[in-house]
C-alpha cells in the first residue's frame, strides 16, 4: 500500500483585485462604518447591534415587499414561503437584543450622552416595516424631509396598501366576505380593526386547516407574534438601561413603547380564535 504524503488542495489565493468576495459582500465597507462618538468601549457594542439590526429591517421589508407582490398576483404559496423566510429572519432580528438587553443605567449613560438627538424611532427602514404591517402615520415622515431619496421612499409605501391589505384583497378575491369599506379604505392611515374581517377570519380557521388561505393565516400569525416579541424586548431592554426617564430624540421613552407593545399588528388573526 503507498504511502506518499498526499498534498492538500490549497484555495486560489492570488488575485489581481480585491477577492471575489469582498467584491461580492463589501466587507471592508461594512466594517469601517463605525465612527464611535464617545471613549466608552461599549458603545461599539450598541453601534454595530443597531447596524445589524438596519441590515435585518432591509431584509425582512425584501420579503414582505416579496410577499406583498406574490398576494397581488394571487400566488400564496410564493406569499408563504416569503413570510416563513421572514419568520427565521426575525428570530436573528430580535436576538440583536442579547447583546444590549442587560445593559445597566450606568453602562447605558457611559456613552448615551452620543446619541444626542438620535432615536430608533428615527430608522427610516423600521418605519418602511412598520408601514408594510399596516401601522401607518404620514406625521413620522416628517423627521426625513431632509433626506430626500429617503422620505420618496417612505412616501411611498405610505400610499401603498400594506401586507395585510393584500392579503384581504386576496381573501375578497377569493369569495371571503371582506367589506368593502375595509377594501376601499385610505390605505395611507393605520388600519383599524373590523369586526367582519374577524368573522372571516373565523371561518377560515374553522375550515380546513390544510386550505392555503389558512396556511397563509398561520404564517402571518408567526409573523404577528415574533413582532409583539421584538417590541417586548425592546421595551425590557430599554425599560432596564434608563427606567421611565425621557427617551432619546424627544420620545417618551418606556411610556410609548409601552403603548407601542399593546397592539397587535394583524388584530383579527387574534381576535377570531376566540371564536373558532
Amino acid at each position: 500500500m503507498s504511502h506518499e504524503a498526499f498534498e492538500p488542495e490549497t484555495p486560489h489565493l492570488d488575485f489581481e483585485g480585491t477577492t471575489p468576495y469582498e467584491d461580492y459582500v463589501r466587507a471592508d465597507v461594512l466594517t469601517h462604518l463605525q465612527h464611535t462618538l464617545s471613549d466608552d468601549p461599549g458603545e461599539m457594542v450598541f453601534l454595530v447591534t443597531t447596524q445589524v439590526m438596519e441590515l435585518w429591517f432591509t431584509v425582512i421589508v425584501h420579503e414582505w415587499e416579496t410577499a406583498a407582490n406574490a398576494l397581488r398576483g394571487d400566488d400564496i404559496p410564493t406569499a408563504i414561503d416569503a413570510l416563513k423566510r421572514s419568520v427565521r429572519e426575525l428570530e436573528a432580528l430580535n436576538a440583536s437584543w442579547k447583546p444590549l438587553g442587560q445593559l445597566t443605567p450606568a453602562q447605558f449613560n457611559a456613552y448615551r450622552g452620543a446619541l444626542g438627538e438620535g432615536s430608533g424611532f428615527q430608522s427610516a427602514m423600521y418605519r418602511r416595516m412598520e408601514f408594510l404591517l399596516g401601522d401607518k402615520s404620514a406625521s413620522m415622515l416628517v423627521p426625513h424631509r431632509g433626506a430626500p431619496r429617503v422620505h420618496a421612499e417612505l412616501e411611498k409605501a405610505l400610499h401603498e396598501p400594506s401586507l395585510y391589505d393584500e392579503v384581504l384583497r386576496l381573501l375578497a378575491r377569493r369569495g371571503h366576505a371582506v367589506p368593502d369599506e375595509v377594501l376601499r379604505r385610505d390605505v395611507s392611515r393605520r388600519y383599524e380593526p373590523s369586526p367582519r374581517v374577524e368573522e372571516v377570519w373565523t371561518a377560515v380557521y374553522a375550515g380546513d386547516e390544510r386550505d392555503e388561505v389558512a396556511r397563509l393565516g398561520e404564517a402571518l400569525t408567526d409573523v404577528a407574534e415574533l413582532v409583539w416579541r421584538w417590541r417586548n424586548d425592546h421595551l425590557v431592554a430599554t425599560r432596564r438601561a434608563m427606567g421611565a426617564k425621557a427617551g432619546t430624540g424627544g420620545s417618551a421613552g418606556v411610556a410609548w413603547l409601552e403603548k407601542r407593545a399593546r397592539n397587535n399588528v394583524f388584530p383579527e388573526l387574534w381576535t377570531a380564535r376566540s371564536y373558532v
